[in-house]
């Protein structure tokens, strides 16, 4: 059987050929002379509408369409003369795959919660919303290498295993394949990791951004896309324990270059998801959010504000408004101080630059001025920072001295500490999370609901 995907029979040159099409039935209605099914088969928002002359089909074999079967339509694809579509298949023959029992089914009915939906995260895909959802992922993601591949970057698989704790956040998954109830330890008490695996202890990375400077530091230019994960207690909208990252790492790139290249880089997503999604990101702006297409064209189309840390803070301190969490020169900005720059200030995305040192990781590039560092954070609107990166310290004596002033180990560090030994080159990079990216371009509002199986606190089933 040749199958054709209901996203081709959209092709002028398709009418009046026969066609063989197989999805699931979305919904089924009509009399005792004709049957009308709304067939979907995931290829596009857009259902195929297959019609049934009762005249040559009987009410047995027409059973088991409900909705949420599938099943298979050979049939004359013609120009429809109903409302809500441009061609339609005349059954010829059916062919049932598998039934949905109406009684049990969990999407039988319409106008579900995404909460409700959330719990079955299994059978979710098959609606129109996911549907719309994982097909921009999916576009977002192929968007992603075609940009840093037409720009001479390299693809680089960063481990999922690792020692090192890129952020110094402390919070992850430890990897063991010690016997939990049995643990080896050592004569003071404590776990004894060398008879594990590896010999140390080791976690699931929380960023393949370390890694990622030594390819760079080889190959110029890189980029690093995968899995990440961060075992935070956090139940927000905006948290997810497994998640995926974007990290491009450039060798004898500045903060400039690097911002230039952010700036780019998002307005590519954006436009390629505009471009090649546009019946999905209207499907989704009808039924969530009425501005996302303009919102979405306003990025594109403008520059994003560029200022420094210092001038953001005398802009909230000065703004009048009352903030949950009080603003002040050294305080590490919180979404709403984010979003009432881009959303109500500017009304533009901002890049802000050059953060105290104190609140930034160990391996941004130290300023001149002894209090910051070389940072910048990418802010959007209705998201709040969507990318965070800096140009690196490439000096090996400052850098020594930061990682001593926060007491990192040594240990852990020595082979980071030889790119600046040997051959050493201004640098810098950013990461961009996945699914906050996917969260703006689709206007959803839960970063559970732009993950096909979102990994959160008590929540692993699926």
């Amino acid at each position: 059987m040749k199958r054709t995907k209901i996203i081709d029979l959209y092709k002028p040159e398709l009418i009046g050929s026969t066609v063989d099409v197989m999805g699931w039935v979305r919904t089924r209605r009509g009399n005792k002379h004709v049957q009308f099914v709304a067939l979907n088969d995931g290829s596009t928002i857009k259902n195929i509408q297959i019609v049934f002359d009762m005249g040559h089909f009987t009410d047995d074999e027409l059973r088991p369409i409900t909705t949420g079967a599938a099943i298979h339509v050979t049939g004359r694809l013609v120009e429809s003369m109903g409302k809500g579509q441009t061609v339609e298949v005349q059954a010829e023959k059916l062919e049932i795959f598998g039934t949905a029992d109406p009684e049990s089914y969990p999407l039988q009915k319409k106008g579900h919660t995404l909460e409700f939906l959330r719990e079955k995260a299994h059978l979710r895909p098959r609606t129109n919303t996911f549907g719309a959802i994982l097909r921009v992922r999916s576009t977002l993601a192929y968007a992603i290498h075609r940009f840093f591949q037409e720009r001479g970057f390299f693809y680089l698989n960063t481990p999922l295993i690792t020692a090192s704790d890129c952020e110094g956040a402390g919070a992850m998954f430890q990897v063991t394949t010690l016997d939990l109830n049995n643990l080896p330890r050592t004569e003071e008490g404590k776990v004894d990791f060398s008879a594990d695996f590896f010999g140390k202890p080791t976690a699931l990375t929380v960023s393949g951004q370390l890694e990622g400077e030594l390819g760079a530091t080889a190959l110029g230019a890189i980029y690093t896309f995968g899995p990440t994960f961060r075992a935070e207690n956090s139940n927000t909208p905006r948290h997810l324990s497994e998640f995926w990252m974007i990290e491009p790492e450039m060798a004898f790139y500045d903060i400039t270059d690097n911002m230039d290249l952010a700036e780019d880089f998002i307005k590519y997503c954006v436009n390629y998801a505009l471009t090649h999604c546009a019946d999905d990101i209207e499907f989704l702006s009808q039924m969530y959010d009425k501005d996302l297409v303009d919102r979405l064209k306003f990025v594109v189309e403008h520059d994003f504000v560029r200022l420094t840390y210092t001038e953001g803070v005398e802009i909230l301190r000065n703004s009048g408004r009352k903030f949950e969490f009080p603003v002040d020169w050294g305080t590490d900005l919180q979404s709403e101080h984010e979003r009432y720059l881009v959303e109500e200030h500017f009304k533009r995305p901002v890049i802000l630059t050059d953060y105290p040192k104190e609140i930034k990781a160990f391996y941004m590039k130290q300023n001149d001025d002894g209090r910051t560092v070389r940072a910048m954070d990418v802010l959007f609107p209705q998201i709040g920072e969507i990318i965070g990166g800096s140009e690196r310290e490439a000096d090996y004596d400052k850098l020594l001295a930061r990682i001593n002033e926060l007491n990192i180990p040594m240990k852990d560090m020595w082979w980071y500490l030889d790119t600046r030994r040997y051959g050493t080159v201004p640098h810098a990079g950013f990461g961009l999370g996945f699914e906050r990216l996917v969260l703006f371009v689709t206007g959803m509002t839960n970063i559970r609901d732009v993950i096909p199986f979102p990994r959160t606190p008590n929540n692993a089933e699926f």
